[in-house]
């Protein structure tokens, strides 16, 4: 199979973040509703952005959540909580200049905000210029796992979906990935291969480092 663009995710392929957006969701709902959901809580929205990540343990606990000021403080939380903590995940910077290296063109799809998305990318090191192109949250209406993103993300690369790869870790991704026409490598950050292959996988890996050889046609 040979592609011509690469349709990066964000958590759980280009860095881990989920421990600390849970930990600043956590923290929100700590300091702004006294209460103090568990990990698993969110388990369910993971890939989903987050207006479903904490929108989702808000309607579990009955709580009434104000989205845009309850947002913009878990944003601000997390900011602080991946201060010098953040880091790439194995093989992402070399897998990266390898697509270059191949004429391939790359774009980040991230359900999360921009003020996120500009956020791990600076932190981990990797400008966002390096991208032809970078879509978050704030450049669609439908999140994942409905394709508007990846779609998007193939448009402003001059390219169909078909003929873009799909890298993502969350179940919601690989779907819109394959809703969206493009095939799905997908790493096991959180979620175990059999996992991923039932949401439509082609391919699975540990992490960028360990992509299987015929995904790029090596």
């Amino acid at each position: 199979m040979s592609f011509r663009g690469v349709l990066f995710d964000m958590d759980g392929v280009l860095c881990d973040s989920e421990p600390f957006i849970y930990e600043a969701s956590r923290r929100m709902f700590v300091e702004k509703y006294g209460i103090n959901p568990t990990e698993v809580d969110f388990h369910p929205f993971v890939g989903s952005g987050e207006d479903r990540f904490i929108g989702g343990v808000a309607e579990k606990y009955g709580i009434r959540l104000d989205p845009e000021r309850d947002k913009a403080r878990t944003y601000a939380l997390y900011l602080q909580v991946i201060r010098g903590k953040l880091r790439p995940l194995p093989g992402v910077v070399d897998f990266v200049r390898g697509c270059r290296r191949r004429g391939l063109r790359i774009a980040v799809a991230s359900s999360a905000d921009l003020i996120k998305v500009t956020g791990n990318l600076g932190e981990i090191g990797i400008a966002p210029e390096t991208f032809d192109a970078v879509l978050t949250g704030n450049d669609v209406r439908h999140k994942k796992p409905d394709p508007e993103i990846f779609l998007a993300a193939a448009a402003r690369l001059g390219l169909p979906a078909t003929e873009c790869l799909v890298i993502e870790d969350a179940p919601n991704g690989i779907r819109a990935g394959k809703t969206a026409g493009a095939a799905c490598l997908g790493l096991m950050t959180k979620f175990d291969a059999p996992t991923l292959r039932a949401a439509g996988a082609d391919w699975t890996a540990p992490d960028l480092a360990h992509v299987p050889g015929d995904v790029l046609g090596e």
